[in-house]
């Protein structure tokens, strides 16, 4: 018989990040089981509205039941767009929902009093924001925001003008520097940057590899309690 080594499933908001999130969970957690649920009607509903409707949060609750039902040991949410909506449909399962930002907010508190946050949505800095700032207040950190939306670095992603995006990302990233002691990433996207980052004089964080350690955590404890 073999062992089981549990399975994570990912809900997506685009198909965007599928072949990262993989790879990376290949390389942190090779002998877990991972699925994708994909729905890539989600971010585009949340960038026409600028938020999360009901619809939106409605199809989540749904896919995170899903999730859940096809025997998956921890729920990994790829949107930070949606992170919040993620916390409220949570309560539905008994399984744990692992948001990809919720440890980069923790390790921002743990870094510095001055967090600035970078994102190129609108519908992203928001929620980030607020997560930060909840984390701060769990861990009894102090801590002052500085938010700065990259006008149009979006756009070029998505019209596959990386080298334009990530230029851009890195020009707000050394302008911001030198008034925090950290940058944050509010988007998975934004980890292109971190081969380019060269001497930026303060810790710039990016979700993926965070949050893919982090859920991996969580599903070996709950492995290990079964176990018990």
């Amino acid at each position: 018989m073999t062992r089981d080594h549990g399975t994570i499933t990912i809900i997506h908001t685009s198909f965007v990040a599928v072949d990262g999130l993989t790879a990376l969970f290949g390389e942190v957690a090779p002998q877990i089981t991972l699925r994708h649920i994909v729905d890539d009607s989600l971010l585009d509903e949340v960038l026409q509205c600028g938020g999360v409707t009901p619809g939106v949060q409605e199809r989540l609750g749904a896919y995170v039941k899903a999730a859940a039902g096809l025997g998956s040991d921890v729920i990994f949410s790829q949107c930070s767009s949606v992170g919040e909506a993620i916390d409220e449909v949570s309560a539905d399962v008994s399984i744990p929902v692992v948001r990809i930002d919720a440890m980069m907010a923790r390790v921002a508190c743990e870094t510095g009093a001055r967090v600035g946050v970078i994102a190129t949505l609108g519908t992203t800095l928001a929620p980030t924001s607020a997560l930060i700032e909840r984390t701060a207040r769990s861990m009894a950190r102090s801590i002052s925001l500085e938010r700065v939306l990259v006008e149009g670095a979006f756009e070029d992603l998505r019209a596959g003008e990386f080298e334009k995006h990530d230029r851009k990302l890195l020009e707000a990233v050394d302008a911001l520097a030198s008034r925090v002691d950290v940058v944050v990433c509010a988007q998975g996207s934004m980890a292109s940057i971190e081969p380019l980052l060269g001497e930026i004089p303060v810790p710039v964080l990016t979700s993926p590899r965070l949050g893919v350690r982090h859920a991996v955590e969580v599903l070996e404890e709950q492995l290990a309690e079964r176990s018990n």
